[in-house]
């Protein structure tokens, strides 16, 4: 596992896929015409997969594992970290004695995805970006308060269909109180050593820690699973139950974020920087090019990003012209942007005006995706909105992945905070993103898929996965969307969004941007609404380099096709091309470029 997924593992493992079991995996079995090299290579997949179950439980749970259901595991140690090292340097030895040349094709793609995500990772535990990231133990983005309180309230990867479940929970709460005061030593050493997160930043952290604390004990999150039962827990553990989880919530988990919370304001929040960007730090500008490549799987430089980033807001303006055209705007393109925030006939009237609409669009998404997909996954697939105590600081739409037995289905979260500025135009393009043939195909398709081995299925990179989610943004032609040229600008601004990402996660980190400037840029070119400008400014501030992989994965997979389609010509079927993609799981970008090479090469050849 990276230092980066080691950081924040419970939380990546809420975008994990989860398959449809509470137990062990088998060990490995043979397939047809694979070698006693196949079975090495596999089982070094599955021993490695096993022992970071076992240092990681939370990971395990939102696979489906409960096997150490009771643990959440050694959060915000030294210990931790070095476990997860030395694990990378094993698997590194054990595969380096495997001959690749022996393998079979899918085993090869195997091999080279687990190679390449472990060397990656390994270099992120280097002496001068240790520290730059341990001693930020949390942020408003990624941090363990954010997906825990609906991990043990009933709302995530957590079961609660059993006795043991319920009492599992209980027995994870002190464990998670003690992680946040570790956190709180972490955070002291980086104000020791000038590592301190940036003044927003800590804002946010202590209005998220407020709204927790403002639930009180039985309206709070962590409530929740007490407040109904499954069958077969009886009428006594019930009322026992509730004394339990009332009880820890008063003497143990708020008293946690209480401290959390005045620690944050009263200590660390004087201490924190001004500044937002990463090249304000000490060694912050190796540690985003780190990140650049961690987070793309390609070795690119900020510069080039930043160029690439404005090539492509460039192009996509010229569109956002066109379009203005078609409606008959007669203003500029400025305007067109402040008619398309500020016209009440763009603006839901209710958070059940949402819902009905998203519902109707995936209807009419399902009657057409089987045009482009031969792939389709069987894990259902709900619309829901955004818990209340989190949605200030959440995108506009995201995903959680469910099981393929569907006792837990996908899910696409919209957010209804703010709701004038959810804009009706922007609904189906996210639709296509988050939901399908977004995240919900591209996640569910590798869970479901027993073939692969379990990092291939469970695991991922960010320029696959959300390059994915892009390019599905890209398919609207053919799956009937945008049709009405304000839903079409809709796709040009969540595209114009993926481009100035580009701009201006590169202008904060590598050029000394500022906040308030960043918002601007983004406002200046696109329609979106101010909301969620500063969410995701504020966003790219919290996590650098990581909304960079949208357009370079999107880039990346378009450049695949359209090589694909100009070598096949009218042999060039688009559901055969999309299972290509994916039916291997998330791949670095390089080895999805080799992976479709060999299949164009293959098809040719017929």
């Amino acid at each position: 596992m990276s230092l980066r997924k080691t950081l924040y593992a419970a939380l990546l493992a809420a975008a994990v896929p989860l398959p449809a079991f509470s137990q062990a995996l088998p060990p490995p079995t043979p397939l047809p015409g694979d070698s006693a090299e196949d079975m090495k290579l596999k089982k070094l997949f599955y021993d490695s997969d096993e022992a970071s179950l076992k240092r990681n439980p939370v990971s395990a749970i939102f696979r489906g594992d409960l096997r150490y259901a009771d643990q959440l595991g050694n959060w915000f140690t030294r210990e931790q970290l070095m476990a997860e090292k030395a694990a990378t340097e094993a698997d590194l030895r054990a595969l380096a004695a495997i001959d690749r040349s022996k393998l079979t094709h899918v085993d090869q793609i195997a091999y080279d995805v687990f190679k390449n995500q472990n060397e990656v990772g390994l270099r992120g535990y280097a002496p001068e970006l240790l520290p730059l990231l341990e001693l930020r133990p949390l942020d408003h983005f990624y941090g363990i308060h954010t997906f825990y309180p609906d991990f043990a309230g009933g709302q995530g990867g957590a079961p609660f269909k059993t006795l043991v479940d319920y009492e599992n929970n209980l027995k994870r709460g002190p464990q998670y109180a003690a992680a946040l005061d570790r956190a709180i030593g972490l955070f002291r050493q980086g104000m020791a050593r000038g590592i301190v997160q940036p003044k927003l930043v800590v804002r946010n952290m202590i209005e998220q820690f407020d709204n927790i604390l403002k639930q009180g004990v039985e309206t709070s999150v962590f409530y929740g699973p007490v407040q109904k039962f499954p069958e077969g827990i009886s009428p006594a553990d019930q009322a026992r139950l509730k004394t339990a989880y009332a009880a820890q919530i008063r003497d143990v988990l708020q008293p946690a974020h209480q401290r959390m919370r005045d620690f944050l304001a009263n200590e660390y929040l004087p201490k924190a920087r001004d500044t937002v960007g990463l090249s304000a730090l000490p060694g912050g500008d190796k540690l985003y090019a780190y990140l650049i490549e961690s987070n793309t799987t390609l070795p690119l430089k900020a510069a080039d990003v930043h160029q690439l980033g404005l090539n492509e807001v460039a192009r996509i303006t010229r569109e956002m012209e066109a379009q203005k055209g078609k409606v008959g705007f007669k203003g500029t393109l400025a305007e067109f942007f402040t008619h398309l925030r500020t016209d009440k006939k763009f603006q839901p009237t209710s958070a059940e005006q949402l819902r009905l609409e998203y519902e109707a669009i995936g209807r009419r998404v399902d009657s057409r995706v089987r045009e482009q997909f031969s792939l389709i996954p069987k894990t259902p697939l709900e619309i829901r909105p955004v818990p209340a105590y989190k949605e200030k600081t959440e995108a506009g739409g995201s995903y959680m992945s469910g099981t393929p037995d569907g006792s837990r289905p996908g899910v696409f979260y919209y957010n209804t905070y703010d709701l004038p500025s959810r804009y009706m135009w922007e609904m189906e393009t996210l639709y296509l993103h988050e939901a399908a043939p977004g995240h919900h195909f591209q996640i569910s398709l590798a869970q479901e898929n027993e073939a692969l081995p379990a990092f291939m299925r469970f695991g991922g990179n960010t320029a696959y996965a959300e390059g994915w989610g892009l390019y599905a943004e890209t398919l609207w032609q053919e799956l009937g969307m945008e049709t009405d040229p304000y839903q079409r600008m809709g796709g040009l601004n969540d595209e114009m969004l993926r481009a100035m990402r580009l701009v201006v996660d590169t202008g904060i980190h590598s050029k000394g941007w500022t906040r308030d400037q960043a918002i601007k840029y983004m406002l200046d070119n696109s329609p979106m609404g101010e909301s969620d400008a500063t969410a995701e400014v504020e966003r790219y501030i919290a996590i650098p380099g990581q909304a960079l992989a949208y357009k370079i994965g999107q880039l990346t997979i378009s450049k695949t096709k359209a090589e694909a389609q100009q070598a096949l010509g009218a042999k060039f079927d688009p559901r055969a091309f999309h299972a290509q993609v994916l039916d291997t799981g998330a791949l670095p970008m390089p080895v999805l470029e080799s992976k479709i090479a060999a299949w164009v090469a293959g098809v040719k050849a017929k």
